[in-house]
């Protein structure tokens, strides 16, 4: 097994740098970069990052202004005819885009290999600060969404295979289809007028992850606060990931059910629990387990990010979503490289679960 790891350790670093590459390739030829974002700022036409943008000191507007009129025409970016070719060769250096492509694609990559991931472009602070201070949010909810979605899947999904084509089996199929159906962030905006202070009960905080008191709380009362603030946005991401680990988890116990070696298991005299604990539930959960990455990363970001949006959670996926749109470039390979990072960590250990679930599974004996 050491050597399987070892080999799948060795195949991330090419899988990596093939992200980053393509990547980086996609934004040299996006349109408007972070020098367009300033130009437009000093043009009047977007003036509200202006005052952040980092540097030498002072406001990037006031000194654009001077150097706006009467300078030569220079077309390389959009909107900048009539600002001089000098001030346009600072914002380059200051945004390191006056080097090579090539060489910044390098330097990047050895920077991140340190996990050095410089300074946002407007914000005044470092990406890895950055992330840090929304790390708490995006784990809070891939996590505990996660939990709580396998928690209840699994046995659900048992408990309907057994029962398959009950009235129970009926029932819960139809709550779930319901759920599965309702948006999550139709759903979270249902809690937020049910529970939160709207036209009914105001059971739960509006926004945020903790109160403003938090630091003041006893260690008991940090649990407390923290629980009631994260039970209307975790609900909200579990409902479809509940429905569908539930229904996956009742058609894999199905298929397996239904095979050779259980008919002889009964026949043999073993108990209904141990027919399904000691010898279904390992092959059914095997395909369980193949989506807890991707369900995991889903959470993570992409499923987080209407969530954090509703609840004013600002976590990971809203910094990524709001750094494209800003061009802060910076953040946006970060956050990419750290959830690429994140996603093959979470390959591997998907792997390793299978041989915990099933030994009989040998992935030295395979080809990666």
């Amino acid at each position: 097994m050491g050597a399987y790891i070892l080999r799948r350790i060795l195949l991330m670093i090419p899988t990596i740098f093939g992200i980053m590459a393509i990547t980086f390739a996609i934004v040299q030829f996006a349109p408007g970069g972070p020098i367009e974002r300033v130009i437009a700022q000093l043009q009047g036409n977007d003036i509200s990052g202006a005052d952040r943008l980092s540097g030498g000191g002072g406001d990037p507007g006031s000194r654009g202004q001077e150097q706006m009129g009467g300078g030569p025409i220079n077309s390389k970016y959009r909107g900048a005819q009539g600002l001089d070719p000098e001030f346009i060769a600072k914002l380059e250096k200051q945004f390191g885009f006056d080097k090579p492509p090539l060489e910044r694609f390098g330097l990047m990559l050895w920077n991140y290999l340190r996990f050095d991931f410089g300074q946002s472009y407007f914000r005044s602070i470092s990406v890895i600060d950055l992330i840090k201070e929304k790390l708490p949010v995006s784990i809070s909810l891939g996590l505990w969404m996660t939990l709580l979605s396998y928690g209840i899947s699994i046995p659900l999904g048992v408990a309907k295979a057994v029962r398959d084509g009950s009235k129970f089996d009926v029932w819960t199929s139809a709550v779930i289809i319901v759920g599965y159906a309702i948006p999550g962030f139709l759903f979270a905006i249902l809690l937020l007028v049910l529970f939160a202070g709207g036209s009914f009960l105001d059971w739960f905080p509006l926004r945020g992850l903790v109160s403003d008191n938090w630091a003041s709380l006893s260690p008991g009362g940090k649990v407390i606060d923290y629980i009631w603030h994260i039970t209307l946005p975790i609900i909200a991401m579990s409902l479809a990931a509940f429905a569908t680990t539930t229904l996956l988890t009742k058609n894999s116990f199905l298929d397996e059910i239904r095979k050779q070696y259980v008919v002889t298991a009964r026949a043999k005299g073993l108990t209904e629990h141990r027919v399904l604990y000691g010898h279904v539930f390992r092959n059914a959960m095997l395909i369980v387990i193949a989506g807890f990455p991707s369900a995991f990363l889903g959470a993570f970001f992409a499923g987080s990010l209407l969530i954090e949006q509703i609840f004013s959670l600002d976590g990971l996926g809203l910094l990524g979503y709001e750094s494209v749109l800003g061009r802060d470039y910076p953040v946006v390979f970060a956050t990419l490289y750290v959830f690429s990072l994140l996603g093959l960590v979470l390959g591997l250990l998907s792997d390793l679960i299978y041989t915990w679930v099933d030994p009989r599974i040998d992935f030295e004996r395979r080809e990666v």
